[in-house]
């Protein structure tokens, strides 16, 4: 019976040890930048809107700190729990959002870039406002409703409202 329990042991420890490998994060910090002229169009708008006390990221993206929350930041590999609103830069009503206790859940690799650069600034608690030109959101990309209307034209400037709940 001793010598049955080793090999299944081995066995397991191979699987674990295996497992571990399929988790590893194939996501690389982006290196897009803003082009210069996206960046001069958001600071019009923040000019002619009397926003002020906007950051630039080094990416071109705008943010305020609206509360930094506490705890771990969100990485690329990490699964974040938040809730948002996503306006076109320019309009008041939200084209998307969600809002509930648990928040929508994410790995922070899979969503836009200009999310991707900003979100890790605050942690669990915490919320942001991010003004997101079109190369570190849909780019020329289309986005539609199930019903093929147009959410959101090419090229649009995006105002993300974010709340982190959790960081996974």
């Amino acid at each position: 019976m001793k010598y049955l329990v080793l090999p299944f042991l081995f066995i397991a420890l191979l699987a674990c040890s295996c497992m571990k490998i399929k988790n590893t994060c194939s996501y690389k910090e982006s290196t897009v930048v803003a082009d210069t002229s996206h960046v001069k169009h958001i600071l019009q708008y923040f000019t002619a809107n009397n926003i002020t006390n906007m950051q630039q990221h080094p990416s071109g993206a705008f943010y305020k700190i609206n509360s930094p929350g506490s705890g771990v930041s969100p990485s690329l590999c990490k699964n974040i729990s938040f809730n948002y609103a996503v306006y076109k830069m320019d309009y008041s009503i939200a084209f998307d959002s969600h809002s509930s206790s648990q928040g929508i859940s994410f790995l922070l690799g899979d969503l836009i870039v200009g999310v991707q650069k900003l979100a890790p600034l605050i942690q669990p608690g915490g919320s942001i406002t991010m003004y997101i030109p079109p190369s570190l959101a849909y780019g020329s990309q289309v986005l539609k409703d199930q019903s093929g209307n147009v959410l959101l034209p090419a090229n649009s400037y995006l105002r993300f409202e974010m709340s982190l709940i959790a960081v996974q």
